[in-house]
């Protein structure tokens, strides 16, 4: 540790001292007062570790120094903490997933933190006997724990390594498999009559209570995470968490939601079909159809901006977002890859026809629209689905700013506004959304491979195989056609 430590601990120092020159005093000794100051200092940290303001100007630089400086200290802060995470099936034996068997968590604690950090799995749903029927046969672990690993190792936002997750790797850690097949919305246990049970909202009612005696009671805050389903089941179930947490006597525990891929639109299908399969079925009435299967219940708040029976309006974000009482947080792409499924856009090894490539551009734009009143997002304009358990969701940038660092901004907005009524500091965004006009037109898009070849594809290879047209997007650019090509081979 030595030497590195020391270095952090000045580092840290300087932080703390912020503009006004107070760490430069450190030395003298300290009184009451100050003494009191330090401690809610302390009593703050957990939401708000370090202070930026004395780095604004150099960020990337001072980034740099702390990701190597925190590798450097790892071995000896970090390696005594379980990098795994540890399956644990509920107490409760009659909360369940579809089949019957007991659901459960994966959970890895930081003893010395007080953030807890709750992922809900995402993966589809079914919402007939024929398709969960199909779904049992091909995809077992979403519907049953018979078979669950006694223990799973956490990526992006779930990983203990500093450099993989540089804001969230020492906080308390639970994943909690989807087995519910009812994007986390049911409530209605296996009988004679149901073959299936579907108990998503349950479970993770369930879960909260079992971590209340692993030391969640003390939590500072708790965010309650999501991809995909997970993603429209932080949107479903996140004030329902924060109640739950009320009754049960912790009012001091800040709930807030982090929704990955999971902000569907209610749109028209490029080509409609018959709702056959969860794959071909338009999202709409594929939710419709569901919630009543499922018994599907959704926030009270929302459910009375709506007619009786058409619940299924809360499924979507932007109709929920603005009846949420806690903080979210919404990642989405905004050429979304299971939205476009849905929609009926297949790309496949042949280039898209050009309504194809019209209804794409528009559902980025409606997409955009739909964000524009979020307080708080992170949308880039890529073709892809789900990013906060990858390897890579460090690397995806919007207009020069990480996802790791937009959410370490909002963590940072949301202690200075509970404090005393701050905006978010400047150089420090939260609302990140992609303006430019066609899916990959951001550089730090993931790697696209060809379907067929398997090899990865540059953002021209990738847009010529969409039916991009040079000369009319340059047109619509205001530019020239061989300038637009040299932005996109420098990957401008």
């Amino acid at each position: 540790m030595g030497t590195a430590a020391v270095h952090l601990l000045l580092l840290l120092g300087l932080l703390h001292a912020g503009p006004g020159g107070e760490g430069r005093k450190g030395w003298r000794r300290r009184g009451p007062a100050a003494r009191e100051r330090g401690e809610a200092a302390a009593a703050a940290a957990e939401s708000f570790p370090l202070d930026f303001t004395a780095v604004e100007g150099n960020m990337d630089s001072f980034m740099a120094q702390v990701k190597s400086l925190a590798q450097s200290l790892y071995p000896c802060s970090a390696q005594a903490l379980p990098h795994d995470l540890r399956l644990h099936l509920l107490h409760n034996a009659s909360v369940t997933c579809n089949d019957g068997s007991p659901a459960g968590y994966y959970l890895k604690e930081s003893k010395g933190s007080r953030r807890w950090l709750l992922f809900l799995e995402g993966g589809w749903y079914c919402f007939n006997r024929e398709n969960c029927d199909t779904r049992y046969d091909t995809m077992r672990r979403l519907m049953s724990s018979r078979e669950w690993p006694a223990t799973r190792v956490g990526t992006g936002i779930l990983s203990s390594q500093p450099e993989e997750n540089p804001h969230w790797w020492n906080a308390n850690m639970v994943f909690i498999p989807y087995c519910s097949s009812d994007v986390w919305s049911g409530a209605s246990s296996k009988s004679e009559k149901n073959e299936y049970a579907f108990m998503g909202a349950l479970i993770i009612q369930e879960v909260i209570k079992e971590l209340v005696g692993k030391g969640l009671s003390t939590a500072k805050v708790l965010l309650l995470a999501g991809s995909s389903a997970g993603g429209t089941g932080v949107l479903l179930n996140v004030d329902r968490v924060a109640e739950q947490l009320e009754e049960m006597g912790y009012q001091g525990i800040q709930v807030r939601g982090l929704a990955d891929s999971g902000w569907f639109l209610d749109n028209k299908q490029y080509r409609r079909t018959d709702c056959i399969d969860t794959i071909t079925c338009a999202p709409t009435e594929a939710i419709r159809r569901g919630i009543r299967y499922w018994n599907g219940i959704v926030p009270e708040r929302c459910k009375l901006q709506f007619k009786e029976g058409e619940e299924w309006n809360c499924f979507f974000g932007y109709k929920i977002y603005p009846t949420l009482r806690c903080p979210v947080f919404v990642v989405q792409w905004l050429f979304d890859e299971a939205q476009l499924t849905v929609d009926n856009v297949h790309l496949t090894g042949q280039p898209v026809q050009e309504g194809q490539w019209l209804y794409i551009q528009n559902l980025g734009r409606e997409l955009r629209n739909t964000l524009k009143d979020v307080t708080a997002s992170f949308a880039p304009a890529c073709l892809s689905h789900e990013i906060i358990t990858r390897n890579h969701w460090t690397d995806i940038q919007v207009k020069g700013t990480s996802l790791p660092r937009a959410l370490h901004c909002w963590d940072r907005s949301l202690h200075e506004s509970n404090k005393n009524g701050k905006a978010p500091l400047k150089g420090c965004p939260i609302h990140l959304i992609d303006s430019c006009p066609w899916p990959h037109c951001n550089p730090s898009c993931p790697t696209i491979r060809d379907q067929f070849t398997g090899q990865e594809m540059n953002v021209i290879q990738f847009l010529m195989h969409m039916g991009f047209d040079v000369q009319k997007m340059a047109q619509q650019q205001g530019l020239e056609p061989s300038k637009l090509l040299g932005m996109l081979s420098s990957d401008n």
